[in-house]
């Protein structure tokens, strides 16, 4: 039984929608579930899925929606007798402001919502999916082998880690990100609205060598909607941003194609270790 999966789980009976952003992550947990034979349909997001993926499923097994429309995606989640939902992949940022296509439901909704935060509106999208039936599972279902479990052998000064961590910690409670920069005690760079990789660019900006990246979850996580990933596209920006190791939260944080980023991490002198 994968770990992260709900003890009542039956892979024979589940039919399972991937409600797809951009990136890898999609098209890997799509191949896991497949591999296993348990149905898989696809909700593809106009403007974020890959072609690629969405060529992968049949005409009677995907659907299209654009991001707010989420009256359109209940009946489409209803129509294909759908069990489970697993959301995986980013979406733009300034998607949220400036293609944003709500429905009368999501207009419903976000009148309800005060703070307007990816937690909150994902919550409430998660909570509007249970209430037609259908379990959202946790994103890291089916990801096992890409969630790090690596050991915390620091290969920096306890001290320069820690403070990386309680850093990167506090940035995510406060829900500003997930990511930090640090060098010898020093914060380099937050991450914020724009994502990881944006960070590292304007870390590379500085020209600095021998810096820390640290990934960190919030205290109370939902990791039916936001699990932090680590992949090759952020691995080779480090690389020439100048960034020489990276601490990842471990059972919490996704390395995606671990096996092959670690292997090329060893090739550029990048340390990945876990806490």
């Amino acid at each position: 039984m994968e770990r992260f999966l709900p003890k009542d789980f039956n892979g024979t009976a589940a039919t399972i929608a991937i409600i797809a952003g951009r990136g890898e992550y999609p098209k890997l947990l799509a191949q896991r579930i497949l591999a296993l034979g348990i149905r898989c349909r696809l909700i593809a997001l106009e403007g974020e899925t890959s072609p690629l993926l969405w060529e992968q499923f049949s005409e009677e097994h995907r659907a299209k929606i654009r991001i707010g429309q989420l009256g359109k995606a209940l009946r489409v989640l209803r129509s294909l007798r759908i069990s489970d939902v697993i959301l995986a992949g980013q979406i733009k940022p300034l998607r949220f402001f400036k293609d944003l296509h709500p429905d009368i439901r999501a207009l419903c909704l976000l009148r309800k919502i005060k703070e307007r935060n990816g937690d909150t509106i994902f919550s409430t999208v998660c909570g509007e999916i249970e209430r037609i039936g259908i379990r959202v599972l946790d994103s890291r279902s089916f990801m096992d082998p890409d969630v790090v479990c690596l050991g915390k052998n620091f290969p920096l000064d306890s001290w320069i880690v820690n403070h990386g961590i309680h850093i990167a910690s506090e940035v995510a409670r406060l829900d500003i990100g997930q990511s930090v920069v640090v060098k010898s005690g020093t914060v380099i760079q937050v991450e914020g609205f724009d994502g990881t990789d944006a960070m590292i660019r304007r870390v590379q900006s500085l020209g600095l060598e021998g810096m820390l990246l640290v990934k960190a979850s919030k205290p109370h996580h939902d990791f039916r909607f936001d699990v932090p990933i680590f992949g090759m596209q952020t691995l080779e920006l480090m690389h020439i941003a100048g960034i020489h190791f990276a601490a990842l939260e471990a059972d919490r944080t996704i390395i995606l194609n671990q096996a092959f980023v670690l292997k090329r991490a060893k090739e550029f002198g990048i340390k990945i270790f876990g806490y």
